[in-house]
C-alpha cells in the first residue's frame, strides 16, 4: 500500500514481487509512488517470473504516468506486462484475497484516495495524503484503526489545506469514533512524540506512531508491548509504514 522511495527494499525482506496479491496507490506524488518504477524493472527483469501482471490500483492516469517515466525511445514501455492497472474512483470496491477494500476520494492538491480495509469483522482505514474532509470521516466511521497522516505542524494561513495536522488527525478519529489512531507521514517540523501528544489531546483513544517495524494487531485492545502502552512517549523513528512513503 503506497510505494514511495525506500519501500521496495524493505518489502523484499517479507515478500518477493511475484508473491504480491496487489499494489494500491493513494496518489501520484513521488513520495507515494516512485518505487513503482524500480518495481517495474524488478518484475520483468529480476530473478523472478510473473505468472501474471501484478494487480495495481491507483489514481486515473497512473499507467501513462509510469510509461512517461520509463519510456526511453519512441516505443512505449510495456507497463501492462508488469502491472494489471485498475484506476480508482470514489466508492471503488474490490476483494483482494480475504480483504474487502473500499476507496473514497479525499482532498489533496492532486487526485487522492483513502481506503477502508475489512476482513473477519475487523477494519483499518488509511488516509493517504489529505486535508480533513467529510469523505475520510465517513469512510473511517467506527473502524478499529485509523492510520492517518499528520504531516503539517500547522494549518496554512493562506491557500488550500492539503494535509492533516496532529490535531486534525485526533479530530478526525474522534468524529469517526474509531477504536485507535496511528499517526504517520509526520513532517520534518514535528517529532513523532510531538505528533502523538498533540493528536492525543484531541482523541481519547489510544494513539501511536507508525514506527519502523512496529506491529499492531487490528481489532484487539493494545497490549503492554505495543508502542503507545506503558510509556509516556512512543518509540522514536520515522514511520515504518511511511517515511514520507507508505508500505503496508
Amino acid at each position: 500500500m503506497d510505494a514511495g522511495s525506500g519501500t521496495l527494499g524493505p518489502l523484499q525482506q517479507y515478500a518477493r514481487l511475484d508473491e504480491l496479491d496487489a499494489i494500491w496507490i493513494s496518489h501520484l506524488h513521488a513520495d507515494h509512488s516512485a518505487d513503482l518504477l524500480t518495481a517495474y524493472y524488478g518484475a520483468l527483469y529480476a530473478d523472478i517470473r510473473l505468472t501474471a501482471p501484478i494487480p495495481l490500483y491507483g489514481p486515473p492516469g497512473i499507467a501513462e504516468r509510469l510509461a512517461g517515466f520509463l519510456t526511453n525511445s519512441s516505443v512505449r514501455s510495456p507497463i501492462e506486462s508488469a502491472f494489471a492497472v485498475t484506476e480508482l474512483s470514489d466508492g471503488h470496491q474490490v476483494n483482494i484475497g480475504s480483504l474487502r477494500m473500499t476507496t473514497r476520494a479525499v482532498v489533496h492538491d492532486v487526485p487522492a484516495f483513502a481506503v477502508r480495509i475489512e476482513a473477519a469483522g475487523r477494519s483499518l482505514v488509511y488516509s493517504g495524503d489529505t486535508a480533513p474532509c467529510p469523505s475520510l470521516t465517513e469512510l473511517a466511521e467506527g473502524c478499529d484503526v485509523l492510520l492517518c497522516e499528520a504531516e503539517s505542524a500547522h494549518a496554512p494561513d493562506e491557500g488550500e489545506q492539503v494535509h492533516h495536522t496532529p490535531e486534525d488527525a485526533g479530530d478526525t478519529a474522534t468524529a469517526a469514533r474509531v477504536g485507535r489512531l496511528i499517526v504517520t507521514h509526520v513532517g520534518r517540523s514535528l517529532t513523532p512524540q510531538e505528533a502523538v501528544a498533540r493528536a492525543a489531546a484531541r482523541f481519547e483513544g489510544h494513539v501511536a506512531h507508525a514506527d519502523p517495524r512496529a506491529n499492531f494487531t487490528i481489532g484487539e485492545a493494545p497490549t503492554p508491548t505495543d508502542p503507545d502502552v506503558g510509556s509516556p512517549t512512543p518509540l522514536v523513528g520515522r514511520a515504518g509504514l511511511e517515511p514520507a512513503t507508505q508500505g503496508l
